[in-house]
């Protein structure tokens, strides 16, 4: 049975650039890295929260699948709108929240490789609220 989202993986092109943004921008911890047999850093992974990670791997942009179908991932948010401040007081540029067709607050922002980032925010009325016990 799936209970939800173990970690999201990106190749990104610069890792450190990355690894700073995903960390000093979105405020993720750093968990641990991967290093080659000669000790150099070529991933990390960062922890969300609870059992949540973001997993990056140094390397050409654009995947290791030609065609690769990644839209964006959604991270949930307990305030959408102080969380967009803070972002936005650590230089993100991050959208104005807007009410989504599914009654959730939404916003959208990119890493520094272009990959969407959507900050999610239930509402009592979100059609998601009868899965979220």
């Amino acid at each position: 049975m799936i209970t939800g989202l173990a970690h999201l993986c990106f190749t990104v092109r610069d890792l450190a650039k990355a690894e700073a943004f995903y960390r000093d921008t979105m405020g993720f911890k750093h968990a641990f890295d991967f290093l080659s047999d000669k000790g150099e850093k070529f991933g990390v992974y960062l922890h969300i929260g609870r059992r949540c990670f973001v997993e990056l791997f140094k390397g050409a942009s654009g995947g290791p699948r030609e065609g690769q179908s990644y839209q964006h991932c959604c991270l949930e948010v307990d305030d959408i709108r102080r969380t967009v401040a803070d972002l936005r007081a650590k230089g993100a540029q991050v959208s104005d929240p807007v009410l989504g067709s599914d009654h959730s607050w939404q916003a959208w922002l990119s890493d520094p490789d272009g990959n969407c980032i959507e900050l999610h925010h239930y509402t009592p009325e979100s059609w998601q609220a009868p899965h979220l016990k």
